[in-house]
């Protein structure tokens, strides 16, 4: 899950978004974002394929097993 933080952060910064705004759009809790962003915890897969159509990456890009 090492490159799923990875990718988060940096998809997450590239578009401008604070940990609160994609909390809301996730409907979850912004320390939520904040675990999974510190490696402490991990989305369940109906919050990566939420996460993957947001950004509009692959859920394989997301989790570090494909690259663009």
């Amino acid at each position: 899950m090492n490159l799923f933080v990875e990718r988060l952060k940096e998809l997450r910064k590239t578009e401008r978004i604070s940990q609160q705004k994609l909390a809301k759009i996730l409907n979850v809790s912004p320390n939520c974002i904040s675990s999974w962003e510190r490696g402490k915890g991990e989305p369940n897969l109906d919050i990566i394929i939420a996460i993957a159509k947001y950004f509009d990456v692959t859920c394989g890009y997301l989790l570090g097993v494909e690259d663009y």
